[in-house]
């Protein structure tokens, strides 16, 4: 992970997107493409590639019924199952949204420890 945000439930996805963003620009001078759920449809993918540079590529629904592969759906899904894995994380324990960041940090670091040691 790049960046992690935790916000309140009642912020709307693409709210919350905006202090992402804010928080990403300048860090990663790379960084061209990057890839959303529906939930991030609408202006913001003008306003994005506008403020930032930045291509957002919204990843949509198959309109058919039953299990299709999205592109790169699966690298989101995967990441939320890595995470969930630990305890601290499986459940809102914490008060404090920076200490839930902090603690999403202190996973991901691990899981990239545990595979350069391999």
């Amino acid at each position: 992970m790049l960046k992690v945000v935790v916000h309140p439930a009642n912020v709307q996805d693409r709210d919350g997107a905006w202090e992402v963003f804010g928080a990403m620009a300048g860090h990663f001078p790379r960084l061209k493409l990057v890839w959303a759920d529906q939930g991030y449809t609408g202006d913001l993918e003008d306003l994005c590639e506008f403020a930032y540079g930045w291509r957002l590529e919204i990843v949509k629904r198959a309109a058919q019924p039953g299990f299709i592969l999205l592109p790169r759906r699966w690298v989101v899904e995967r990441t939320f199952a890595w995470i969930s894995t630990f305890r601290r994380l499986s459940r809102d324990f914490e008060q404090l949204a920076t200490v839930s960041e902090a603690w999403i940090y202190t996973a991901m670091s691990r899981l990239l420890l545990r595979r350069l040691a391999i």
